[in-house]
């Protein structure tokens, strides 16, 4: 896994020794069910976690650099989003970050340092991100970050009790974020 740096943040693997950080932010209700889990009971499930993060290899751990912390996790996960266009290489952005640090840009930044990556390094056509319909603060990064809204549909989330909720989905380009990035 090639790590990724930004202004203020370090994306890289996962680490075992990452798990109070993760378990930090992962207990808190205000993160998990916004992104369709439930609070981790404790510091061994967030353990237990951090092996399935290691294993998959396509999520990051958030690392701010100026505390040498995990501060939340991104992931530039094998999603056909749309059926239609799926001869197009493209990956679906996922993030997570501790509430501590919500309001000071880290999720934008870390957005923008995986879109760059994944259109220069790994060549992708196009990269996905979505939020559910009560996660206003993804809505807002997922604009700021120049994802473009394409479709909702609705989701049974099976880690949070199987409650159905309406997922919106956004996409950008490469061609968008070359644009974009010119300006």
């Amino acid at each position: 896994m090639q790590r990724v740096y930004t202004e203020r943040l370090l994306l890289r693997e996962w680490k075992e020794t990452d798990f109070k950080d993760l378990y930090e932010y992962a207990k808190s209700d205000l993160v998990g069910p916004n992104a369709g889990w439930k609070p981790h009971q404790d510091e061994n499930e967030s353990k237990e976690i951090i092996q399935l993060f290691i294993e998959s290899k396509d999520t990051y751990a958030i690392e701010l650099c100026s505390e040498n912390k995990v501060i939340g996790g991104i992931g530039l996960h094998e999603r056909k989003t749309d059926e239609t266009i799926s001869h197009l290489r493209q990956k679906e952005i996922g993030y997570v970050l501790n509430p501590k640090y919500w309001g000071s840009g880290f999720v934008p930044e870390a957005v923008n340092g995986l879109l760059k990556f994944g259109f220069e390094e790994l060549n992708l056509d196009l990269i996905w991100c979505g939020h559910y319909d009560f996660n206003h603060n993804s809505k807002r990064v997922n604009e700021k970050c120049g994802f473009k809204y394409r479709f909702d549909k609705r989701v049974v989330l099976d880690r949070l009790d199987s409650k159905e909720v309406t997922c919106l989905y956004y996409n950008i380009s490469k061609t968008e974020f070359q644009a974009a990035s010119n300006m």
